[in-house]
């Protein structure tokens, strides 16, 4: 049975790569290049691209009045995130050296760059760049809660879970006490594929 865990888990890491170079091949086909941490788009999309901009009047005029109505509440949630983010950042920062757990790279999970796009208006950039945050944020918090729960709990749970995480596969079983006791330190300190 262990073997076939490894099987699924290796197909997985498998069609993971493969989509990403998928998703990468985008790039070719909207004409645009990553230079560091900036997108370039030719002079010819840009200028196709400041042609479909959509006029704020114009954008509220086509939302519905819920949208409209209910944006604040979507909005009230951001105070509650740049809390999480204090909280979990100063929770990583302190406690992941002393555990020797490998610290979480923010940047690759808070990615906020669509606001560069020329076709979206104020409103469009402005909704996109709090997605990237605070979609962002929710992945860096998980991997961080994940990191720790491998430190400090690495057993699976007895009932079906409905989405795990990506350090999940290490743990041990649940109710396999002997191979608990025998593994628990090993699996506490194994980062190794994080490399």
């Amino acid at each position: 049975m262990e073997n076939r865990i490894q099987e699924l888990i290796e197909k997985i890491k498998g069609l993971e790569k493969e989509l990403t170079e998928e998703i990468q091949k985008k790039e070719e086909e909207f004409t645009y290049q990553i230079k560091g941490r900036r997108i370039i788009f030719s002079r010819e999309v840009r200028q196709r691209h400041r042609l479909l901009v959509m006029t704020i009047r114009r954008f509220l005029r086509q939302s519905s009045l819920l949208a409209i109505l209910t944006a604040p509440v979507i909005w009230a949630c951001l105070l509650p995130a740049v809390l999480l983010d204090l909280f979990v950042s100063i929770y990583h920062a302190i406690c992941f050296p002393v555990y020797g757990i490998p610290k979480v790279k923010r940047g690759d999970y808070i990615v906020i760059d669509r606001h560069a796009l020329g076709y979206l208006n104020a409103i469009e950039k402005l909704n996109c760049v709090y997605c990237g945050y605070v979609n962002g944020l929710l992945g860096y918090s998980r991997e961080i809660a994940a990191r720790t729960e491998q430190y400090w709990c690495p057993i699976k749970h007895a009932r079906k879970v409905a989405a795990i995480h990506g350090r999940y596969r290490r743990f041990l079983e649940y109710g396999d006490a002997e191979n608990y006791r025998r593994r628990v330190e090993k699996i506490r300190r194994d980062f190794s594929d994080l490399g």
